[in-house]
Order: C-alpha cells, then sequence, then structure tokens
C-alpha cells in the first residue's frame, strides 16, 4: 500500500508518496497544487491520499526545513528506491553523501563510482531521481555549468535550492557559462 500528501514550503506545495519501505517520490511544486498532485499521481496512480506518518513525516519536516533555508540533511528520511536500476540506487547512494551547501560534479560521481567514464551515465540517472532533493540531484553539477534540472523552473530553480544552502554564491561563475549546457 503506497500513499500520498501534498505539504506546504516557502516554494509552494511539494508531494509525497510513501509506503512501509520509506519514501518513493517527492515532486517539487508545479504551477499549482493540482498540477503538483496530478504529476505525483501520473507516477503511483494507486497512492492513496494520507496525512503524513511515520517516514513521510520525517521526509515532509526534513524538506520543510531544507527548503526554509536551514542547513538540513536528508540521510535520515528513508527511502524506497525499490523502482530504480541498481546502477540508480549506486548513484542516489553517493550523491546522498553530499552535504547542503556543497556540490559535486558529475565527473566525480562517476570517479567515486569507480570509472570516470560513467559521467553521462551518473547525469543520466540523477535525470530520473524520483526523489529530488532527498537525493540531492541539485547539488551536482556539469564541469563547464550548471548542468540541467528536470523540475518545473529548470536550472533557476537548481540555483534557488543551492542558493538556500548557501552554495550558489560560490557558483556564480558555472552558472554565467552555459547555464542550460550539459548534462543532468
Amino acid at each position: 500500500m503506497r500513499f500520498c500528501c501534498l505539504f506546504d514550503t516557502p516554494l509552494g506545495p511539494c508531494g509525497l508518496v510513501w509506503g512501509p519501505a520509506g519514501v518513493a517520490r517527492l515532486q517539487l511544486p508545479e504551477r499549482d497544487p493540482e498540477a503538483t498532485l496530478a504529476r505525483l499521481l501520473a507516477t503511483h496512480p494507486e497512492a492513496e491520499a494520507h496525512p503524513p506518518d511515520g517516514h513521510a513525516s520525517v521526509a515532509v519536516a526534513a524538506v520543510a526545513a531544507l527548503l526554509a533555508g536551514a542547513r538540513q540533511g536528508l540521510a535520515e528520511v528513508t527511502l524506497d528506491l525499490s523502482a530504480c536500476t541498481p546502477f540508480q540506487r549506486r548513484v542516489y547512494e553517493v550523491a546522498r553523501r553530499i552535504a547542503p551547501g556543497e556540490t559535486r560534479t558529475y565527473g566525480a560521481l562517476a570517479r567515486e563510482l569507480g570509472d570516470p567514464r560513467l559521467s553521462r551515465a551518473v547525469g543520466r540517472a540523477l535525470g530520473q531521481n524520483p526523489v529530488a532533493i532527498l537525493v540531492p540531484c541539485h547539488r551536482v553539477l556539469s564541469a563547464s555549468g550548471a548542468g540541467g534540472f528536470s523540475a518545473r523552473g529548470g536550472v533557476s530553480t537548481k540555483r534557488r535550492l543551492l542558493e538556500l544552502e548557501g552554495a550558489a554564491g560560490a557558483l556564480g561563475p558555472l552558472f554565467a557559462r552555459g547555464a542550460g549546457a550539459g548534462v543532468r
């Protein structure tokens, strides 16, 4: 059984899907709450509306704090990544080690995975991240710029998340060069 909810954050209503194994999806705000819920349910149509409890309540509190500007770690949130490939799970495990306010490149993650040639595959895996922010794909940049970001607002949302964490000040030149270029 999976459950879902919308919850308020300073950036707008986010959506969450969870079950006994952990959080399976985090949806960043869309243009309105209805669009956020529709996008959430597009991937989990079986999820039933329910107030956040257990894994969900931990995730809601952590995400809301992070989006309010707290240097909030999110490692305490239990994730259900059973729908992800083994490679995606490895990428997400490495990405979760990136602390708020810090960044890495796709190439750095590839090297941590043991093969620097995997940087594009790392970018593709992060582009399919079902739990953005909980797996902090916004903290991963291309070598020549910010890279992409699949959430509403694209790179400007990525930049805003990094600003909230205190990282964007050091990243100004990266965002200035080809902000929309590179892999995600």
